[in-house]
């Protein structure tokens, strides 16, 4: 995936609570922004797995520690989840 570096200005409270170092700090917000691109539905809980470089049950599981509803879908969502599912199932019992 190719990377934009950037560099940010933060007050120095907020990087203590991130988490005392760049890195953590750094991951923490990317965590957070693209948390908040998934709950305004900017993106889809695969994009969001995609950008934070994890599985998609990574993702939902992450989400249930931030208590995060993931079963939030308009009907159009659902249904795109419900042919993932589909395909998932066709090609696990085409490989067996």
């Amino acid at each position: 995936m190719e990377t934009v570096v950037l560099e940010i200005t933060i007050p120095k409270d907020l990087f203590s609570i991130l988490g005392f170092s760049k890195p953590m700090a750094a991951e923490a917000i990317r965590e957070f922004s693209v948390l908040g691109l998934y709950l305004e539905r900017r993106i889809s809980a695969g994009r969001a797995a995609e950008l934070l470089d994890i599985r998609k049950r990574e993702f939902i599981r992450l989400l249930a520690r931030r208590g995060i509803p993931y079963f939030d879908y308009t009907d159009e969502e659902m249904e795109e989840e419900f042919r993932t599912f589909d395909e998932w199932k066709q090609e696990r019992s085409s490989s067996a």
